[in-house]
């Protein structure tokens, strides 16, 4: 509803770059500007559009606005709407990107990870949650060549079901298994599907998927970190590595 409102709108598409290193500040309550951008805006986005923030940038004179884990930008008399990013010119330091994966943490020790399974490697001392889809080409691709690579981690898998109608079935499966991280292993890494699951055996699927919906996870895998950051889609064990490290 928001965007094919913004698309009809006189709207500027495009990255704005910010010559000078600056960073938004988001902190601190709502000042007398920003809830009349805010008051301005909202009825332009559609019936039933909520805005749940406007903070004004360094850039331009331009105001942040926030609805739900979405932003874009519009000007002090919310006449026009910029959709893009916002980088500096200098470093490439992409302070949109920024914004959206501080608004994307997740309370790791939120998570029900009574869920997930779970498999230790090493210590276990480094800590991973995962969503994963049995069907997913990349979560293969993950356990087949990522995974192998990292030790000292434990991983908690929670079984997203959302690419294909028997996902869920083979995820049960999976989940009823006498040994759950080996049936998930012998799936994703060589192949061999689990045996069927017992008429008796209860598996957490709609709890996950309603977890994930919660979380706005769009896709298969994504990988939760310990601070609660999130790397969408599939990465290499240097870049996990490097991940971890940056959290020390």
């Amino acid at each position: 509803m928001m965007m094919k409102k913004i698309s009809a709108m006189y709207m500027a598409v495009a990255t704005l770059v910010a010559l000078m290193g600056l960073s938004v500040s988001v902190a601190g309550a709502e000042t007398l500007q920003e809830a009349a951008v805010k008051k301005l805006i909202e009825p332009r986005l559609g019936d039933g559009a909520k805005v749940d923030e406007v903070t004004k940038t360094p850039y331009s004179g331009l105001f942040e606005v926030r609805v739900g884990k979405d932003i874009f930008y519009t000007d002090a008399a919310a006449k026009y709407v910029f959709v893009g990013r916002i980088m500096d010119a200098q470093s490439s330091r992409d302070f949109t990107r920024e914004r959206v994966d501080e608004l994307s943490k997740v309370n790791f020790s939120d998570l029900p990870l009574d869920l997930a399974m779970k498999k230790v490697k090493g210590n276990g001392k480094r800590v991973i949650a995962v969503f994963e889809d049995p069907n997913c080409g990349y979560c293969k691709r993950f356990h087949k060549t990522t995974l192998p690579e990292i030790d000292n981690v434990t991983v908690y898998t929670f079984l997203y079901n959302i690419l294909a109608e028997d996902s869920a079935v083979k995820a049960r499966n999976v989940w009823c298994s006498a040994d759950r991280n080996k049936a998930w292993t012998d799936l994703m890494a060589d192949g061999k599907a689990a045996a069927a699951a017992p008429a008796s055996c209860q598996a957490p699927n709609d709890k996950v998927l309603a977890l994930g919906q919660k979380l706005n996870v769009t896709g298969t895998p994504t990988i939760i970190f310990a601070d609660g950051s999130r790397v969408p889609g599939w990465v290499d064990a240097k870049t996990m590595e490097a991940k971890f490290s940056s959290l020390k």
